[in-house]
């Protein structure tokens, strides 16, 4: 009792201590637990010798005595104080559980779990258990039933029919409606509810809506995906328009042509013109590495500047050195005497790349092939890249193989997934404001697999509308193979008293 008196003296209650709940009959129970112990009624049982007499062994006799009522005192107070420690550490076990097991679990598994503490703290246990994990006694209560039944199959939480019923099994109309929006063929259908619209996941949720659906976004993005199986997808380039009959054959004679010519140690070039590029601060495809909330700020649209203008990539790569060359030409409004991409341009180009890389790196270079798209500057048809191709074969001395990709396949130029789509990469996300800068992200372009671009600019002027006569093309000493002449011949050089 004096252990009682001091606690309630500190100004503590029952609750304040953290003491379980029910602690006030346990203590009555233990009160008269103490009594029975010492004897009923103000009695104390005492064993006494067996002497004669009318009072049988064991008959309680009267207290009368001071140390007796002491004697239930102190029982009381041990009992009491051994029920608060194991209470404590009771408590102290399943807090720690619950925060390490319990409330990681899922809806049932800490139902569950809450159900096993419960059963195993016995008296007292269900408040205890529900004050710690916060759960009500209600769903305990459920957990204890969910302990004798059996287990729920294929890992369910709930059991069969609980929780809401799905929309679209409540409204059986719902997915053929949505389909019926949604279909590839909804774009531009007269007969559609949306047509020529954009089909996001709110705007059919509105259609949906005005057909009597009582459906979300959220519900009409869920059927598109696990009913419908859609997906927002992106443009796929796949048609390439009129195939010529002999394109395969075209590429197996490049092939072969190609393997020649590295056997022999003779170069084997790609050229190609590169997309056009903005000069000035302009936006710049891709994206780059900065500090939060400071992306680089560029002019909101793209309009050409008429003093900077744009400059035009012309390139050269190596096939067998993985090496390339780029020769960039400023074009400018104010400037109209600089063309962007001529086939005077082009050659110029190999002819650079020739002097600066090709020369030292095939000492005994006497023939050069070179692949290329049938169309643009370096057209299998234009007239001028021919004169010009054999202007630099006099000059050199060389043999040039030309070989043309069949119309619609430049993609499979060499130098488009060899060396231009490195140079786009490299420069992501950066504007192109000066020539300069062009030239200098060009030249830096480098991969794991050893690549490496030389740049520089080209100030020299080509001039547009120059146009080559019959008489040109018949002294040109051209020759057309067998196959396809149109696409694959030989210019040699002319002798010196040719015109």
């Amino acid at each position: 009792m004096a252990l009682e008196s001091r606690g309630r003296a500190g100004g503590q209650g029952p609750s304040q201590r953290g003491e379980l709940p029910g602690r006030r009959q346990r203590e009555d129970g233990f009160q008269a637990l103490a009594q029975r112990r010492l004897g009923r009624e103000g009695h104390v049982r005492r064993p006494h010798p067996p002497r004669c007499g009318s009072r049988r062994r064991g008959q309680p006799t009267p207290v009368g005595r001071e140390g007796d009522s002491h004697e239930l005192g102190r029982r009381v107070v041990r009992l009491r104080v051994q029920d608060q420690v194991a209470e404590g550490a009771e408590e102290g076990a399943i807090r720690r559980r619950w925060e390490d097991v319990g409330s990681k679990l899922d809806e049932r598994g800490r139902r569950l779990f809450a159900a096993a503490e419960v059963r195993t703290a016995g008296r007292g246990g269900l408040a205890a258990v529900a004050e710690i994990t916060g759960l009500a006694r209600s769903t305990i209560g459920r957990g204890l039933k969910d302990l004798d039944a059996p287990a729920l199959a294929d890992g369910r939480v709930r059991r069969e029919g609980g929780g809401r019923h799905e929309v679209a099994d409540d409204d059986p109309t719902l997915v053929a409606d949505l389909q019926r929006l949604a279909e590839p063929i909804t774009m531009g259908d007269p007969e559609r509810p949306l047509k020529w619209v954009s089909k996001s996941p709110a705007k059919l949720a509105e259609a949906l809506s005005q057909s009597g659906h009582d459906v979300s976004r959220n519900t009409v993005a869920k059927l598109l995906d696990e009913r419908l199986e859609y997906s927002r997808q992106v443009n796929r380039k796949t048609h390439e328009g009129a195939s010529h009959p002999d394109r395969d054959a075209q590429f197996e004679h490049i092939n072969a042509k190609v393997i020649a010519a590295q056997a022999a140690g003779q170069p084997v070039i790609s050229v190609d013109t590169k997309k056009k590029e903005l000069i000035g601060n302009y936006k710049n495809g891709g994206s780059d590495y900065r500090p939060k909330g400071e992306p680089c700020r560029v002019r909101v649209h793209d309009f050409e500047d008429e003093k900077l203008g744009k400059v035009v990539p012309y390139g050269v790569y190596d096939v067998g050195a993985n090496a390339g060359w780029v020769s960039v030409v400023l074009e400018a409004r104010l400037r109209h005497d600089i063309t962007s991409d001529t086939a005077q341009f082009a050659v110029h180009s190999i002819r650079t790349w020739r002097e600066r890389m090709g020369r030292q790196r095939y000492p005994d270079m006497r023939e050069l092939t070179i692949t290329a798209d049938c169309g643009g500057s370096n057209g299998a048809r234009v007239r001028l890249w021919k004169v010009e191709l054999q202007k630099l074969a006099d000059e050199t001395g060389l043999t040039l193989h030309v070989h043309h990709y069949p119309p619609g396949t430049s993609k499979w130029n060499k130098i488009e997934h060899r060396m231009f789509c490195h140079i786009t990469q490299n420069w992501r996300g950066r504007p192109l404001e000066s020539r300069i800068a062009v030239v200098e992200l060009i030249g830096s372009t480098t991969t794991k697999t050893g690549l490496t671009v030389q740049c520089a600019l080209d100030q020299r002027t080509y001039l547009k509308g120059i146009r080559i006569s019959k008489a040109e093309m018949k002294r040109l000493a051209i020759e057309g193979d067998a196959f396809h002449p149109e696409w694959n011949y030989t210019i040699k050089p002319r002798r010196q008293n040719d015109p």
